[in-house]
């Protein structure tokens, strides 16, 4: 999932103005994942969905602990993340890539890849994706 994470943060990019310093895309990956999931499970079920995942992803990357979910799903605290990053990381990974990842898992594991990959399709409906080979690819 990791691998689709960096795929959905190059999409981003590519769309957001990258010499923006406050731009934020974690922020804008979560918020176009988030749209879609709303409409099955609510911004309970979402930020609930988040907030396990930033969990998960916390282990790996401990500069995650100033971020937090707020009551309606979205993200708050990864302003200056970068600064705790460099002194505290366990991970090469971006932080956000890394909660994308296990958001990513997260929705596998409680809708299904189909329903998954529909979701991602309705987010970034100029792009392709197959969850499935996803799996089968980390597996091997």
């Amino acid at each position: 999932m990791q691998d689709l994470a960096r795929r959905l943060f190059a999409f981003e990019v590519k769309l957001t103005d990258s010499s923006d310093p406050s731009s934020n895309v974690t922020a804008h990956v979560c918020e176009k994942i988030r749209t879609p999931l709303l409409q099955i499970a609510g911004a309970a079920g979402y930020s609930s969905l988040l907030s396990r995942a930033l969990t998960l992803a916390r282990i790996v990357e401990p500069a995650l602990q100033i971020v937090q979910v707020r009551a309606d799903g979205t993200l708050e605290g990864f302003d200056g993340i970068e600064k705790i990053r460099l002194s505290s990381t366990k991970s090469a990974e971006h932080p956000g890539v890394v909660l994308v990842g296990h958001l990513l898992s997260l929705l596998v594991t409680f809708i299904g890849a189909s329903i998954a990959t529909s979701l991602l399709g309705d987010a970034w409906p100029n792009e392709s994706f197959s969850i499935a080979e996803q799996k089968v690819e980390e597996k091997t």
